[in-house]
């Protein structure tokens, strides 16, 4: 009989930085930890507070990629922490009864939500609350169709994917659930031709699409689908789950237009940066046509969405994101980090575009060579720089300057400042001076030359 070896805690948490990485790539996935390993990103990082990380060797960084919007309050905010220990004894999974933690968070966010948004279901992803509110969409209004958008990201489960705006994405897993239909963002002409005909469940959109490279629709435009949704008898469907709690300068981003949809989807900073926590909310009246009454209720569910610890985080979490007023603080910083970046585009013709609202935003590259390079190499620079550049710009800023960043999905010429919404001003002029000095240091050239160096040299160090 052989001998069963297993990890516990303690042996885990010395584990070295090799170490981790061979185990990542043994039982994880050795892809992920190539690439990281690659550019130096898969350092091992030790303690987090705030804004800030320490690696083993006790370097100090900044965060500015904020868990892709989970980490509002910044890392291991104490109040999330101590909800979470407060309720620990207390039973957290009970299916036999209901849950008075939840009903209490349910509350709390029908409150701080728009309009008459009321009923909530919690799970524990923003994927998982997209699956529920495409569900509720089809079950609501006995329709098939869902309308969504080009460079849209709404999760990558087979029915968040089905409504995901990127091929790469897509290709591997068709056929996807059949009925979902791509248009172009921001473009109120093709969303009414998507719903003319009288057979859409619903439009699910972004208010600013966050891993599309963080693009920010003209004024109008979530107002006009709210229109045209309710012309055509379709429903309307807001995922704030990376732009909620008070990343856009609100505390949802759709506020921006006063705009109420009839299905919001949250996750991310829900939990506080320390519990999964997924819901969506709904309309009272669109989720009685749904699942109203005892024989439909249990026709959606999730084991462990709204357990006791979850829902004491997210209790914790929304209350101090409303007592810092951390929307007000992500305006305030915001427009002062986006005037910098202006003047940083004005000054580099290497920045293409600075794009964003509130602390979500985006820094877009131009295609950097035109010339004898991109022909004596028949395209392949600029190809490679649109595909690469901003992760080559993120290994710089991380091992250069110790500034934690990365680049939007759906478009990775863009790399995203997010930090958390407590972030200090003396901590947005650290990465300012951080990012001019790679533009002003390097340029195209000599970023990528710079970021073959690290690459070289991890691999050197794993020899």
């Amino acid at each position: 009989m052989v001998e069963t070896k297993l990890i516990g805690l303690s042996e885990a948490m010395a584990f070295t930085r090799s170490e981790t990485r061979e185990m990542y790539r043994r039982y994880v996935n050795p892809g992920l930890a190539g690439m990281l390993a690659l550019l130096d990103f898969d350092k091992l990082f030790v303690r987090a507070e705030g804004v800030a990380v320490w690696d083993q060797e006790g370097k100090h960084y900044l965060d500015f990629l904020g868990g892709y919007g989970a980490l509002n309050l910044g890392h291991n905010p104490p109040p999330v922490l101590a909800a979470v220990k407060d309720a620990m004894g207390r039973p957290n999974l009970l299916q036999a009864s209901i849950n008075p933690l939840a009903a209490a968070l349910a509350h709390n966010l029908a409150q701080v939500t728009p309009g008459d948004l009321e009923r909530v279901f919690f799970g524990n992803s923003g994927a998982e609350a997209v699956e529920g509110a495409l569900k509720l969409a089809r079950a609501a209004t006995g329709r098939a169709k869902i309308i969504y958008c080009h460079n849209s990201f709404h999760g990558k489960t087979l029915g968040s994917l089905s409504v995901t705006g990127r091929e790469k994405y897509q290709r591997l897993f068709t056929p996807l659930v059949q009925g979902c239909e791509a248009i172009p963002y921001d473009d109120l002409g093709a969303l009414e031709a998507g719903l003319a005909g009288g057979d859409v469940a619903a439009f699910i959109v972004e208010p600013i699409q966050g891993e599309g490279g963080v693009i920010v629709p003209r004024d109008g435009y979530l107002h006009g689908a709210r229109e045209l949704c309710d012309r055509y008898g379709s429903l309307l469907i807001f995922d704030e789950v990376q732009t909620g709690f008070g990343r856009t300068g609100y505390l949802f981003a759709c506020q921006h237009e006063s705009v109420v949809p009839d299905i919001m989807c949250l996750a991310k900073s829900l939990g506080g940066g320390v519990m999964p926590v997924g819901a969506y909310i709904a309309r009272p009246a669109i989720w009685d046509k749904a699942y109203g009454g005892m024989d439909k209720a249990l026709l959606h569910t999730s084991t462990f969405g709204g357990n006791s610890l979850a829902a004491a985080a997210g209790l914790a979490a929304l209350q101090s994101i409303l007592d810092q007023d951390l929307p007000g603080q992500a305006a305030q910083q915001g427009r002062f980090l986006l005037e910098r970046l202006q003047q940083l585009k004005e000054k580099y013709s290497l920045i293409k575009d600075v794009r964003g609202r509130g602390l979500l935003i985006g820094l877009e590259f131009n295609q950097p060579v035109a010339g004898w390079l991109d022909k004596l190499t028949r395209g392949k620079v600029n190809e490679l720089a649109g595909e690469y550049f901003g992760s080559l710009v993120a290994g710089e800023l991380l091992n250069k300057h110790r500034v934690i960043t990365a680049y939007t999905l759906n478009n990775p010429n863009v790399i995203r400042l997010e930090p958390p919404l407590i972030v200090s001003r003396e901590e947005i002029e650290q990465v300012l001076a951080a990012c001019e000095a790679v533009l002003h240091s390097y340029g195209f050239i000599g970023v990528t030359i710079s970021s073959a160096k690290t690459a070289l040299g991890s691999l050197l160090k794993r020899k």
